[in-house]
């Protein structure tokens, strides 16, 4: 199956997750099974997965084809090249494709200017008015190939500008771009392009990240640090004809096997294999070369033989363009499709599918609590309405009295659940203190600081060290607070139990762990700019602030989950507490306008115990649908199929 088809199954199941989540929205609110904790669960399912992105970063040094192959892969449909993939260097800076149905079909650039400023790549995401925009017709594929095209565009400036802007160091003379004959430097005219168009396997989440030559990788430390880590695939371009060459292995060894992702999903493709096309040569010939360049490589990047595909990209869109099945087949770019198809795709779905899994069964049983906790309440008031048969009017107006009382009692014993409510919320602000923002602000301050400094940054690799145990620490103090807060939880739920007969049950605690595995990757893939051979690169103060950005937005996504974790733990935790209070409160009623009926008619109780049963079976019905529709979620059922949604 190849990557579009991937794709397009997995989109699909995307639409049927979601259609039938929300008629489980609408079913539970139909029946009154929506408490907050239950809403937050199912708005976080439906973020989830509508907002699910793949993103495939394309990594490669100047003219290895690395354009071309993306728009033989993705963008042959258009009959010409959209990504421009002429001679020379053509991706001048990062480039993202992707679809936002609330932005309309553009492409976004943000000036290499904002370098000089302090804001971070990830705060001018969020201010849209500084980025330039050209307007795109993708129902046009000249004007579009034509707009994309300024990914391409580039400056010239001083040897100071360029120097400010991190392309030019008096140390590295060898990492420097030419000097002209007038005494310039060509660097690129944009820092970041955002491409927004409604392709087809855009609209299905996928994310194509381009990125520019290792000269450029190594001046954006965000690109590396942030970006490529976000990537779910990493396809790494070389040369056929030359193989792994000195630079390649840089851009490997520096920013690729630092990622947090996993070596399988990177693969790495040998372009080119038309230049070793040779009539002098049998074709059994020419594939043992190729064979031996992969093998080859993979020696060399240490990775097995099967992660390195050798493709012919220009080959492949001509071949697909002229509809050529022969020159396709011989291209092998259905072997690159396929292996980010099934591998990718497959694999996306399968972690997704999980996570989606887990909150489908904590949203089943907070529901099947309720409609369990109603379920008992029926019971008990059958059960007392049951020992009411033959007793005279004395003895039900005392059972009335006796519920008015337990209610009394009930309403006064707010303190003592309010006590419960107090310990909680102290010991939850000291938890979102540990992971604030400004909390992290500070931990980081003196690294920060550190970097900022001009010259040879002589202790900044153990500032950095002490900043990351720091951390570490205090996510150990994060992971305490947890348990303390999940034992105090859980010892006063099981009072409550106790005492109200209540069925209130600890929501599973936020795992903070993974947050300690996200520092130790974002600490491992900085690592590398603070090794001997960056140290020249590392003492321009520029770049330090740049690096110092780029640590400070990872770590803030980083925190940031935290904090929602812990936010949907906490909602779980009250409003369970509150559905519980509120179905006693209702039940109070219910027993007390039963006991009235039954005061004013002889034939109430009989009645009143009819309806009881009747409402018993509702709720016996009630809980198999929530099981059906639940399941259906996990299962992944075809959605086309009626759905019924009544009880």
């Amino acid at each position: 199956m190849t990557f579009n088809q991937e794709l397009d199954e997995h989109g699909t199941w995307r639409k049927q997750f979601a259609l039938r989540l929300k008629l489980l929205a609408e079913w539970l609110n139909d029946h009154d099974l929506m408490d907050p904790a239950i809403r937050e669960r199912l708005d976080q399912l439906h973020a989830q997965v509508k907002d699910d992105r793949i993103m495939v970063a394309f990594v490669a040094e100047f003219s290895r084809g690395k354009s071309e192959l993306i728009n033989a892969v993705f963008f042959a449909g258009y009959g010409r090249r959209i990504m421009p993939a002429s001679a020379g260097r053509t991706t001048m800076c990062p480039t993202e494709l992707g679809y936002d149905a609330e932005v309309p079909p553009c492409i976004r650039l943000l000036p290499i200017e904002t370098r000089l400023q302090p804001q971070s790549l990830l705060d001018w995401r969020n201010a849209p008015g500084k980025w330039e925009r050209v307007d795109l017709d993708v129902n046009d594929p000249k004007q579009l190939a034509k707009a994309i095209q300024k990914v391409a565009e580039v400056r010239r400036v001083t040897q100071d500008e360029a120097r400010a802007l991190g392309f030019w160091n008096d140390e590295l003379p060898d990492d420097n771009p030419p000097l002209g004959a007038d005494g310039l430097v060509e660097v690129p005219k944009w820092r970041h392009a955002l491409i927004n168009m409604a392709h087809p396997l855009l609209k299905q989440g996928l994310v194509i990240l381009d990125t520019p030559g290792l000269n450029a990788i190594g001046a954006e430390p965000e690109l590396t640090v942030s970006l490529l880590p976000q990537a779910h695939a990493v396809v790494f371009i070389l040369a056929a004809d030359t193989g792994v060459t000195k630079s390649d292995l840089t851009i490997w060894r520096q920013h690729l096997c630092a990622l947090g992702n996993t070596p399988e999903s990177r693969l790495v493709v040998l372009n080119k294999i038309d230049t070793m096309w040779d009539e002098l040569s049998s074709p059994e010939q020419v594939q043992l070369q190729i064979a031996s360049q992969r093998s080859d490589s993979a020696d060399v990047l240490g990775i097995s033989p099967t992660q390195v595909l050798a493709v012919s990209a220009q080959k492949g869109l001509l071949a697909k363009v002229n509809r050529d099945d022969e020159l396709l087949k011989a291209s092998r770019l259905a072997e690159l499709e396929k292996a980010l198809g099934v591998g990718l795709i497959g694999q996306r779905r399968q972690i997704l599918q999980s996570a989606v899994s887990k909150g489908i069964e904590a949203l089943r049983q907070d529901t099947g609590r309720l409609v369990r906790t109603r379920t008992r309440d029926i019971v008990e008031q059958m059960q007392e309405l049951d020992g009411l048969r033959g007793k005279n009017a004395g003895v039900i107006k005392q059972m009335r009295l006796r519920i008015e009382q337990e209610q009394a009692d009930f309403d006064a014993s707010g303190a003592k659940i309010q006590a419960v409510r107090s310990v909680h919320l102290r010991l939850l602000r000291e938890l979102f203190a540990l992971l604030s923002s400004s909390h992290l602000k500070k931990e980081v301050s003196v690294l920060a600081k550190a970097l900022k400094q001009p010259g040879i940054k002589l202790g900044v690799r153990r500032a950095y060290g002490e900043t990351f145990d720091r951390l570490r620490a205090d996510l150990g103090s994060a992971v305490r607070l947890v348990g303390e807060i999940q034992s105090m939880l859980e010892g006063s739920f099981r009072n409550l139990n106790a005492e109200y007969g209540f069925s209130l049950q600890p929501p599973a605690a936020p795992q903070l762990e993974s947050c300690a595995r996200d520092l130790d990757q974002i600490e491992k893939s900085h690592l590398q700019y603070l090794s001997l051979g960056n140290a020249l690169r590392l003492a321009q103060p520029e770049f330090g602030e740049r690096l110092a950005r780029a640590l400070m937005s990872r770590l803030r996504v980083v925190y940031d989950s935290a904090v929602n974790e812990v936010e949907l733990w906490n909602k779980s935790a009250a409003s369970q507490l509150d559905a519980q209070l509120r179905e006693r409160r209702r039940n109070f009623a219910r027993r007390i306008e039963a006991v009235s009926r039954i005061q004013q008619a002889a034939g109430g109780l009989d009645e009143r115990i009819r309806e009881l049963q009747k409402q018993q079976g509702e709720l016996l019905l009630l809980d198999a649908k929530l099981a059906e529709l639940t399941s259906a979620l996990v299962a992944g059922d075809d959605v086309q199929k009626p759905v019924a949604v009544t009880a």
